[in-house]
């Protein structure tokens, strides 16, 4: 049993493909203090895994209305400008889902021989927590390639992918055809429903044998073995909590225009993000200060044994001294490559501080004075001509700055400037921390994580649900609705301070006015962290819209096109991999792609 343990532990390492494809270590695997070394194999097998989890912040937006990079290259780029094919596709997901699933099939197969450790209770619970999660990332791995590869083959007909639940040898039958979506989605809940039946709702220490749930009574009524695995040393190891999220994604998924959801779906999508936002206290659990998660530097920076901050129901592990997202995203006089560049699609989408769209007759919208008294949020995600910050002059001394990106600026933040200056007139600030210095010679680095759920974006799944099931107001049997949820993330982003928000109020009464509303909500609320890309697709929504920008210089402000889309209707869907068509018949494309 540990060479086949040792051999997966090679294989899925040498099946991945590369090695960027790997996040940090989760923090909170101490297992070779816990388990003898079978078992060190064993639970190695499960970190390569949680290892090959998609990024959150993939840059898909690149390849959206809200963004566009300034490098030549970049696969989004390629994609977004006409050169997306079957055979050249950034977000294929296949070979690395199915290399990983296949891993863990053997991993649940082999689980009972595994020797977890020489006392029986723990044992048992360590083979009922890694089951758990065996199952719970089966469900995540399968979920991303449905998102990416499912789609309307040319028979009409609305198919997923291949479903294998099975450990498959280098010589077993790989012709496969793909199973349809419905099939797909059964298997992931199925999945998710074992994940959660085997894993506590969040791994955390109980404080007296009373405390253990129900489900390891059975196994022990010592809180001191449930600790032991179940407790804070699995901390960000998928649990009950994880899987809930992660069911309200696909739940949203199978609901959406695109994979022709109908009520009923629109329902099991609310029920699921429902789950999730009860455990947090309902509407009044949303964080506080989430806006900002990203730069909430003294709460980043007190994180330790695998806590999350409010906001984050999942992350990857804390980078203790980092810069790469600065080093990254600064504009250059900040010693930026300034590769994310927003566009003014996605900055005319941000209201101005009274809640209306700049659109709107009611909103007190200057064109001529474009960023004053607008939503709190702009100046916090985004660098706009103007815009004010620390940075380091270059000498080693930070002052008080501010951006300017016009043509005629002058300075290296200008538009087109160099190969490192916005193409749009604007700068990416969300993702940043402020106090980072990226100067070479005076360069601070500071703790960091990335992500994996965002319980704003499990509010936002329930608010775009539980709208398209019960209406605006509608609550379907939950203690709130699409609008109190829309409401609670609106004030909380400090729109219409202190008085009524009167546009809210004028879409509670018109589903399709919230339907819009909560889709811009969701924009902003999630810009920059690769939800648009799939946001557009499953919602049916125009991907051809041109990304624009704005030259402000003098005071005077002249829009421009950016960046052409060149997006065919059938890309709504992405490609089976053409090499995977090629080599087995039982595969039918999706329509459109050769």
């Amino acid at each position: 049993m540990k060479k086949n343990i040792i051999m997966l532990v090679t294989g899925i390492v040498m099946l991945s493909g590369c090695d960027d494809l790997f996040s940090p270590a989760i923090d909170n695997f101490k297992d070779q203090e816990q388990v003898n070394s079978s078992s060190e194999y064993a639970q190695g097998m499960l970190l390569n895994c949680y290892r090959i989890i998609p990024g959150y912040y993939s840059d898909t937006d690149y390849a959206t209305d809200d963004a566009v990079t300034n490098q030549k290259g970049n696969p989004y780029l390629n994609m977004a400008t006409g050169n997306w094919t079957a055979a050249d596709n950034p977000v294929n997901f296949w070979n690395q889902g199915y290399n990983t699933i296949n891993v863990l099939n053997r991993f649940i197969a082999n689980i009972d021989n595994v020797k977890w450790t020489d006392d029986e209770e723990p044992a048992r619970l360590f083979r009922m927590r890694v089951t758990g999660e065996a199952y719970g990332l089966r469900a995540l791995f399968y979920y991303y390639l449905l998102r990416n590869h499912a789609g309307i083959t040319d028979d009409g007909q609305l198919m997923g992918v291949p479903l294998f639940t099975t450990f498959l040898s280098s010589d077993a039958n790989f012709n496969m055809p793909r199973a349809t979506f419905s099939e797909c989605v059964r298997q992931i809940i199925s999945d998710l429903d074992s994940a959660e039946a085997k894993l506590p709702e969040e791994h955390e220490n109980i404080n007296s044998n009373s405390d253990i749930p129900a489900k390891y009574l059975g196994i022990t009524k010592r809180k001191e073995v449930y600790n032991r695995v179940m407790g804070q040393y699995a901390r960000q190891l998928f649990n009950g909590i994880i899987a809930k999220a992660i069911r309200s994604r696909v739940t949203l998924l199978a609901a959406s225009p695109a994979f022709k959801g109908d009520q009923q779906a629109w329902g099991t999508a609310a029920d699921a993000a429902a789950a999730v936002i009860d455990h947090v206290g309902g509407v009044d659990g949303l964080a506080a200060n989430g806006v900002t998660y990203y730069c909430n530097t003294t709460e980043i920076d007190a994180l330790k044994e695998g806590v999350n901050p409010k906001e984050i129901l999942w992350r990857e592990n804390i980078q203790t001294a980092d810069d790469s997202q600065e080093q990254n995203n600064y504009p250059p006089s900040w010693f930026g490559k300034g590769m994310m560049n927003p566009t003014q699609n996605l900055v005319d989408a941000f209201p101005m501080a009274n809640g209306y769209p700049i659109s709107n007759p009611k909103s007190g919208y200057n064109a001529e004075d474009p960023f004053s008294g607008r939503d709190p949020r702009l100046s916090k995600y985004i660098f706009y001509n103007g815009s004010k910050g620390t940075a380091d002059d270059g000498t080693g001394t930070s002052h008080d700055v501010a951006i300017l990106t016009g043509s005629l600026s002058g300075t290296d933040d200008g538009i087109n400037v160099k190969e490192t200056s916005t193409r749009t007139g604007y700068y990416m600030k969300k993702r940043l921390r402020m106090d980072v210095n990226c100067n070479p010679s005076s360069n601070m680095k500071k703790p960091h994580y990335i992500p994996r759920v965002r319980y704003t974006e499990i509010f936002l799944n329930y608010a775009e649900a539980a709208n398209e099931a019960y209406g605006p107001t509608g609550r379907g049997g939950h203690e709130y609705s699409a609008y109190d949820v829309i409401k609670a993330i609106r004030k909380r982003a400090g729109l219409a301070k202190g008085q009524e928000d009167a546009y809210l109020e004028e879409c509670k009464d018109d589903k399709d006015k919230m339907r819009q509303l909560i889709r811009n909500e969701r924009r902003l609320e999630l810009c920059f962290e690769s939800f648009r890309f799939w946001d557009l697709r499953r919602w049916n929504s125009t991907l051809t819209e041109t990304a624009r920008g704005m030259d402000a210089n003098a005071g005077a402000y002249h829009p421009f096109d950016v960046e052409q889309r060149a997006f065919a209707d059938y890309m709504t869907f992405c490609p089976i991999p053409y090499s995977e068509i090629l080599k087995y018949d039982a595969l039918k494309q999706n329509k459109g792609w050769k």
